[in-house]
């Protein structure tokens, strides 16, 4: 993205009065005849992502209960828990476990 150092507006590309390309300012006379390859990339980096439900250390300090593991391949029947409003006040509680296990967390309305 180019702008122009006249009036500072977004130039756009078009052709010059020989045919060539060009970068015009619309709402002033300036204009830049494009010679060359001109490309330059900038990568962002990526944004952190946060453990909404708090990571590791929020579940070793939760209550225990006994309930079966979701996880297909683990025989587990403990898994801490908590409890969390996320949708609106009528409908009821969701429940977050995490095997004490295997560590895999599911979540039960």
């Amino acid at each position: 993205m180019q702008f122009c150092p006249t009036c500072g507006n977004h130039l756009v590309i078009a052709i010059d009065e020989e045919g060539r390309n060009a970068f015009d300012c619309k709402t002033c006379p300036y204009q830049f005849p494009i010679s060359a390859l001109l490309y330059s990339r900038h990568e962002f980096p990526q944004k952190k992502i946060d453990d909404v439900l708090g990571g590791d250390e929020a579940f070793e300090s939760n209550q225990q209960t006994e309930v079966a593991c979701d996880n297909s391949k683990c025989d587990n029947n403990r898994a801490y828990f908590f409890q969390l409003q996320i949708r609106s006040a009528d409908e009821p509680m969701s429940t977050f476990y995490r095997c004490t296990k295997c560590k895999f967390q599911w979540r039960e309305n």
